[in-house]
């Protein structure tokens, strides 16, 4: 599935060529992605400016001037081409042609400038709703969602509030959505291995004795915004069929140090330790027991 840095990559994509146009024809392909589309999905949304596009932990959120908002997430194979032309565009002077409509085309998306919007999943894991923008944050999709992890929101102190006299292992509770919205398994492993924390640390551990937060605490959350922030301008992870919005592939992948390292030396200079791989609720940790030693 696409992680923070992948959506927010697909949104900056995205909004040149939606934010300011209106939906002038909508085809629906199918009746249902994951879940079945909002009655009358295509009526409700041709006519409307698409007034900003914004992003909420690993969904998009386009704010229509109907008053409503669509909600999009992507699953795990979800993905939109832009086209113009016939062409999707790629930055710098490449491009590929979009050869038609296909057989995972499910929503397209035509717009008063000139492009063509496409929603394209082979999986169909995505779906596509419309709130209500009075509704949005206590709507099925956000009512029970945590704070953003990018921007001012995060920080030692929140993290103090959120894992105090928790016994959860470290890594569980970052995944936590209800704590921090859009963490994902890849940033995760990253962010504990450059602050040196062990994944099976209580999350408590974080947290002194009269509340505040500890120096690693502090430090978690700064390295948590540098390496999303490092992923979204380097335009994502891209695992296995996940390209970006104008379908190339994101470059973060070469940068990790960690995750899908098993069996590998540690890159920290002078460190003699291994990458191991241990499995935390079904999912892979990866980390170096040198570095990152539970104390």
């Amino acid at each position: 599935m696409p992680e923070l840095p992948e959506v927010e990559t697909v949104r900056r994509g995205l909004e040149p060529a939606m934010v300011g146009a209106r939906f002038t024809k909508v085809t629906q392909r199918r009746p249902d992605l994951r879940f079945p589309f909002p009655e009358r999905f295509s009526e409700r949304i041709e006519g409307q400016e698409v007034k900003a596009l914004g992003r909420r932990a690993k969904y998009l959120l386009a704010d229509l001037s109907s008053g409503e908002v669509l909600v999009m997430h992507l699953g795990m194979s979800g993905r939109f081409l832009v086209t113009r032309d016939g062409a999707t565009r790629v930055p710098g002077e490449f491009h590929h042609e979009h050869g038609g409509l296909g057989a995972h085309d499910h929503v397209i998306f035509q717009l008063s400038n000139g492009a063509t919007v496409t929603y394209n999943d082979a999986r169909r894991f995505g779906f596509m709703d419309l709130v209500p923008r009075s509704e949005i944050e206590t709507s099925k999709h956000f009512a029970s969602m945590g704070i953003e992890p990018l921007g001012n929101e995060l920080s030692g102190e929140t993290i103090a509030r959120l894992f105090a006299g928790k016994r959860t292992p470290l890594k569980a509770a970052l995944l936590d959505q209800r704590l921090i919205a859009g963490l994902g398994n890849i940033y995760v492993c990253e962010a504990l291995f450059r602050t040196g924390l062990h994944p099976e640390a209580p999350a408590g551990s974080l947290v002194n004795k009269t509340g505040e937060p500890t120096d690693k605490a502090h430090q978690l959350a700064d390295i948590i915004r540098d390496v999303l922030a490092e992923a979204v301008e380097a335009g994502g992870s891209t695992l296995r069929d996940h390209a970006q919005v104008d379908g190339s592939l994101g470059y973060f992948q070469h940068s990790f140090r960690v995750y899908d390292r098993e069996n590998e030396p540690c890159l920290t200079p002078d460190c003699t330790g291994t990458i191991t791989r241990l499995v935390q609720s079904g999912r892979s940790t990866f980390y170096c027991p040198e570095c990152q030693k539970r104390s």
